[in-house]
């Protein structure tokens, strides 16, 4: 199952999830990160993978591993041309009912 990737998650290429396009629903005490949140390296914004749940209108964010935009230090490797999702909720998940 697809956990949910929260705020301060970790990203494949050693960077942090900040999610600043939503502040109200919250995944064991972190913001459960929605479709573009950035990571600490700058840009890096999450692309969700299709499901059908949403916070505040953006669709949620998953560990399935959610694809991103290139963040600011593509240029020095491939981990930052794509800084997916490296990890998620040990006990929240966020999946279509059709899915599961």
């Amino acid at each position: 199952m697809p956990k949910a990737h929260r705020n301060n998650d970790s990203r494949v290429c050693g960077a942090k999830t900040t999610v600043q396009n939503q502040s109200t629903v919250f995944v064991n005490g972190e913001l459960w990160a929605v479709d573009n949140s950035f990571n600490n390296h700058g840009q890096g914004g999450l692309i969700h993978s299709g499901t059908t749940v949403f916070v505040e209108g953006k669709n949620v964010i998953v560990h399935a591993a959610d694809n991103s935009r290139p963040d600011n230090l593509c240029p020095q490797g491939a981990p930052h041309c794509n800084p997916a999702t490296a990890q998620g909720s040990d006990d929240v998940y966020g999946y279509d009912k059709g899915s599961a």
